[in-house]
């Protein structure tokens, strides 16, 4: 009798397509009022599949080595149109879906009230039944919503996107250190610590040649001094090519220094790139065929 009386909206599916590599599968749909956005499906260890969902069509911030920064910001999400992502995704999976990350298109803290909602239904029982702990949401730096959520108390992780260790060198790769500076947003990552008794993870997209130096590392050591944190490398996907990836023993030399920092530190693998579904190469093109 309900749905006589009710009707549950969705996303269009438009296409999707498969790495024949390592078997990410990336969607795009379109919005009830003509938008494009893409979604991820992240293939994880145990035989499960993780969500990276997309948080806004397009985004605001214009980090240079993102593609959906070069899209612009056209409008935020509401909460139905990102657990509709994982459910979509559920529906036609081949093994359970245990994990979802807010790392795709837009800023998800920009969107804040929407994207708590979201992530507050995929963790119901009676919902997504993901657990918390498997519900992570990224930021690049918006702090005034770090201290909310810090202060709300929500079970999801968090990450926050650094990059660079200096706000001279921030400033020319993530324009947000304009309005909230490493001066501030490092404090308000400590806060958040030690709030959850726990390590905060930082994000760090390295780019050859401009983030991957020694001098980078003592900068870092500089502005995490007694911070708890954890740190996440990942290397960058520009399919323009004007930001590359680190290669060669310069690359090396980084990544040993960072040790020295004495913080956990993990090197994200980086998949989907053959098809544009990589971290940073969102960008609500279509994909040459529908798989």
């Amino acid at each position: 009798m309900l749905e006589v009386h009710t009707s549950v909206p969705r996303l269009e599916l438009v296409e999707r397509i498969d790495s024949p590599i390592d078997h990410f599968r990336r969607y795009l749909f379109r919005t009830h009022d003509g938008h494009l956005l893409e979604t991820v499906r992240i293939p994880l260890l145990a035989n499960r599949y993780s969500v990276c969902v997309s948080s806004q069509v397009g985004c605001a911030l214009g980090c240079v080595f993102c593609a959906t920064g070069k899209l612009g910001f056209t409008r935020n999400l509401q909460p139905w149109e990102m657990v509709d992502q994982v459910l979509q995704v559920r529906a036609e999976a081949d093994r359970p879906v245990t994990g979802a990350v807010f790392m795709g298109q837009g800023e998800p803290f920009l969107n804040y009230e929407n994207v708590i909602r979201a992530a507050t239904i995929l963790r119901e029982p009676t919902g997504g039944q993901i657990r918390a702990e498997n519900i992570t949401i990224s930021t690049a730096g918006i702090i005034p919503n770090i201290r909310r959520f810090t202060a709300e108390g929500h079970p999801f992780r968090l990450i926050v996107s650094l990059s660079a260790a200096t706000t001279e060198k921030r400033r020319q790769i993530m324009p947000i250190e304009k309005k909230y500076p490493l001066s501030e947003l490092i404090p308000a990552i400590a806060e958040y610590a030690r709030s959850r008794r726990t390590r905060a993870t930082i994000a760090w997209v390295a780019m050859q040649g401009v983030n991957t130096d020694l001098e980078d590392v003592a900068a870092l050591r500089k502005l995490i001094e007694g911070v708890p944190v954890r740190f996440n490398l990942i290397e960058v996907n520009d399919p323009s090519g004007e930001y590359l990836a680190p290669r060669g023993p310069d690359w090396q030399t980084f990544v040993d220094a960072l040790q020295t920092l004495e913080v956990p530190l993990v090197r994200r693998y980086t998949g989907g790139k053959d098809v544009n579904a990589a971290c940073g190469m969102l960008a609500s093109t279509h994909a040459p065929e529908i798989v």
